[in-house]
């Protein structure tokens, strides 16, 4: 039975170029197994699943940001900003889980869209507003919780417990939920097209009729609110609120995308690779706490591993423009042929 050409869309764009970063994976992952008897374990697995629900759901927002020729500095800061309106909702007014966690929600929502209105309206650079933004939404996170931590306690921490029939967490699902929903959107969604579209070219996003404003509005609303669901999640795993949570936190959303394929230039990017850069990154990490490399070691190789995966979109970026300018000589060449439009790529 043929699939259908939306199927197809899916697993050409979005699941069958994964191959290579699933081979750099179970690579990553073989070479630490034997270096160390411990990593290759079902416990090593579900624990590195369960502490990646806050990267992935973030790294999926960045993911949007990027591909629409955006960057968000932001999501570690409002990340904690979430967290501690979450905290404070929960021990200081005493509120129940669920509407302090819609609370959450909200702020981080309002943190997004306050950066979006600013970059359409104003017309600033997105680095330099999220940095602002960054900055701002730390120093709110100090305010409300006196600089402090504040304990939750065991009212939240079902969201991060593992389960114990899969030995997942609630948070895990969640986050797979919300890169399953992101690649569909992107792939079969107008609004996903129209992101793409205006990541690859502002001028013809305005020549075929689409607004570039409120993909860019949408696409940090978004972010924001995905970095809300994020303070959720690490506040559920560590039954607490930190206002230094996230610090950091918006370089390896970045470095996941941009491993997953996503491009710093836009108009290219798919959400289950920014999955596979996660998972990745994660792996890493384990695998070289697992063999007992000091602190200063894994900064140098983590940073190691995002510099050569900028280098490579780079040369992926070369690479595209290369082709295009040989097509276009093919065509000046060879009046009579014919070539149907490149399709927007996603990854």
């Amino acid at each position: 039975m043929s699939r259908s050409p939306q199927v197809q869309r899916i697993l050409r764009n979005g699941f069958a170029p994964c191959a290579g970063l699933l081979a750099v994976l179970v690579a990553q992952c073989l070479l630490f197994g034997m270096l160390s008897d411990r990593f290759l374990t079902m416990q090593t697995a579900a624990s590195i699943l369960n502490q990646i629900p806050d990267l992935t759901v973030v790294a999926t927002g960045m993911t949007f940001v990027l591909i629409t020729g955006g960057i968000d500095l932001s999501v570690g800061s409002l990340l904690a900003l979430s967290a501690a309106v979450l905290g404070v909702a929960m021990v200081d007014w005493q509120w129940p889980v669920w509407p302090a966690a819609g609370l959450c929600l909200l702020t981080g929502l309002a943190g997004g869209l306050v950066n979006g209105a600013i970059v359409v309206r104003a017309g600033l650079p997105t680095f330099i507003v999220t940095l602002g933004s960054l900055e701002l939404a730390r120093g709110a996170a100090w305010l409300l919780t006196d600089s402090s931590t504040k304990y939750i306690g065991a009212a939240i921490e079902p969201i991060g417990v593992p389960l114990s029939a899969i030995g997942l967490s609630p948070a895990v699902l969640v986050a797979l939920s919300v890169v399953a929903a992101g690649q569909i959107v992107l792939s079969l969604t107008v609004p996903g097209r129209y992101c793409l579209v205006v990541g690859a070219s502002e001028k013809t996003a305005w020549h075929t009729g689409i607004d570039p404003r409120r993909p860019r509005l949408a696409v940090f609303a978004l972010s924001g609110l995905l970095s809300a669901l994020a303070g959720i999640f690490q506040t559920a795993r560590l039954a607490s609120v930190d206002p230094n949570a996230g610090t950091g936190l918006e370089l390896s959303a970045i470095a996941a995308a941009v491993i997953g394929g996503t491009s710093l230039m836009g108009g290219r990017g798919s959400v289950v690779r920014t999955f596979f850069g996660v998972l990745i990154i994660a792996s890493l990490q384990s695998g070289l706490a697992s063999i007992g490399t000091s602190d200063p070691v894994k900064r140098l190789v983590t940073g190691a591993v995002i510099i050569s995966a900028v280098l490579l979109d780079s040369w992926r970026r070369r690479s595209a423009e290369n082709r295009a300018v040989r097509d276009r000589a093919a065509d000046a060449t060879d009046p009579g042929a014919t070539h149907p439009a490149e399709p927007v790529r996603h990854g």
